[in-house]
């Protein structure tokens, strides 16, 4: 079988999986907007730690217990005074007052920051991209990302994808909801009003043109 044909069976097959788990759907997404529509709430997004994401944890005045660490793939950081500290999941600030905590049986008031360089994140906050994009991947999803910005990051499309076709699948509300987003229109007609606001956690899947 041709491998063409097989990634696209197998894009067929997802989509007709989503359809029988019964993802209602809508036809259309509200337009990407300078400033989120409170129907989104992209404005009260907060970053979440993930495996992959490099901390660097500054605790005042003392330096032999600051650091830069690598969150491991069990969600969990190594100090020089705590061997396992759980990471994953939560805010830098939420991070800092847990450390602050947790220091506080070991010195005297404690006054801990902790920053993110290498932004990874949670899986579950990623947004994926599949099928016929010319990068397929995971992206690191960033406050006020639109439908455009994802798409530069993979590379656009390939010759061979329907991108008026794609599908936005989306958790809303503890259920899937699937969306038509029309992906040539935005990149090779220029129509900004097939912009589309991104949240954490989507999945675009971008189906092979049947010729």
């Amino acid at each position: 079988m041709d491998n063409r044909f097989a990634n696209n069976l197998k894009i067929a097959l997802l989509l007709l999986a989503t359809f029988l788990s019964g993802c209602s759907s809508n036809s259309t997404l509200p337009s990407a907007t300078l400033h989120p529509s409170n129907t989104i709430n992209i404005d009260s997004y907060k970053y979440l730690i993930g495996s992959g994401d490099v901390l660097n944890i500054f605790v005042w005045r003392n330096p032999e217990v600051s650091g830069s660490f690598v969150v491991r793939p069990d969600g969990m950081i190594t100090t020089s005074l705590v061997e396992d500290i759980e990471v994953a999941g939560k805010t830098p600030t939420e991070l800092a007052r847990s450390i602050e905590e947790i220091l506080a049986t070991y010195l005297r008031d404690p006054i801990v920051t902790v920053t993110v360089a290498n932004f990874v994140g949670p899986f579950s906050e990623q947004i994926r991209v599949i099928g016929e994009a010319a990068q397929p991947r995971a992206i690191n999803y960033t406050q006020h990302m639109t439908l455009l910005d994802v798409m530069i990051q993979v590379g656009g499309l390939t010759e061979f994808a329907d991108g008026n076709d794609a599908v936005l699948i989306r958790i809303e509300n503890g259920k899937q909801k699937q969306y038509q987003v029309m992906i040539d229109q935005l990149l090779k007609d220029g129509e900004i009003s097939a912009n589309v606001d991104m949240l954490p956690g989507d999945i675009i899947i971008i189906p092979e043109a049947w010729f």
